[in-house]
């Protein structure tokens, strides 16, 4: 694992979607605040690789180490993308924009921070979701998505996020959650970590969605104990738009997103603030955060 002895701040973002200008401006002033700070970046940069390169590589000219983990957006096979490749072959062209940019992917060697709050572990996660944050009373995706159906809250996942090869997104899903857990086993006993993934690990960050059923595309069980597994001194993610402090079973949970203008245009702070991780800010939780993605209704959503 890499390792550095620097100092600074652990500082997080997500959801930049720079497709919108307010936003690509907020990114434009994103700064550290020394030359030694590391910024989280926890997907949904943009939908095609050209915005995912310009910010990427703003922000990677800026700070010491700039992490990747992605988004939904970021695997989008959208029609204003002059990259037409799907799946497997989409995220690995975004790896390797990534490396020649110097930014760390989930592919790459875990780093190790050592500067205020550490050492730690930063992990970037890719794990995608198998539709197991089911709807209350259905017991099958089949139901899930007839429910979701129902109500007009679908995903776009369902129509530009393709798996190719896999069969179904969840078969990718549980590919990479067995091949991240082997990686996460081979980290040291003694070292603490920091996960870092666009979805939560647990189910609990999406008790508070206003239409429930977004919940399925928003993670798996199969991590819901990853948390104590892990030794974990933060969870970073982002995806639900709600951006607030959460602890579960003593594990602090981030969630850092921008999220639309429409959405942060209301919020009395400042959009677009990078959130300290490491070393940890003192701050009660946040359980009453403003209305975030999945709670519009009508059409499909995220």
């Amino acid at each position: 694992m890499e390792s550095t002895d620097g100092r600074g701040q652990l500082l997080a973002i997500s959801d930049l979607h720079i497709g919108y200008p307010e936003n690509r401006a907020l990114v434009e002033g994103m700064r550290p605040t020394s030359g030694e700070d590391w910024l989280l970046v926890a997907g949904d940069v943009a939908e095609t690789v050209a915005d995912i390169r310009w910010a990427l590589e703003l922000l990677a000219g800026r700070f010491h180490k700039v992490i990747w983990a992605p988004g939904n957006h970021e695997l989008w096979t959208h029609q204003k993308d002059t990259v037409t490749l799907r799946g497997v072959e989409r995220y690995d062209h975004l790896v390797a924009v990534c490396r020649e940019l110097g930014v760390t992917t989930p592919e790459d060697p875990y780093p190790v921070w050592e500067g205020p709050g550490g050492p730690a572990v930063v992990a970037p996660l890719f794990l995608l979701y198998d539709y197991s944050f089911l709807p209350k009373g259905c017991t099958t995706k089949e139901q899930g998505l007839r429910y979701a159906h129902g109500t007009g809250i679908v995903c776009t996942d369902e129509f530009l996020l393709h798996p190719d090869p896999y069969p179904s997104r969840e078969a990718w899903c549980r590919a990479r959650v067995a091949e991240t857990e082997r990686r996460l086993e081979e980290i040291p006993g003694d070292l603490p970590t920091v996960l870092v993934n666009h979805y939560p690990l647990d189910r609990h960050p999406t008790d508070i969605l206003r239409y429930p059923e977004f919940a399925m595309w928003c993670g798996t069980d199969l991590t819901a104990d990853w948390h104590r597994r892990f030794r974990v001194a933060c969870m970073v993610y982002g995806h639900l738009h709600i951006p607030r402090t959460t602890h579960h079973e003593g594990v602090r949970f981030e969630e850092v997103s921008v999220g639309y203008p429409r959405e942060w245009r209301p919020r009395s702070e400042p959009p677009g603030r990078l959130r300290r991780i490491l070393p940890m800010e003192v701050q009660a939780d946040d359980g009453g955060a403003a209305p975030g993605i999945g709670r519009g209704r009508g059409g499909a959503r995220g």
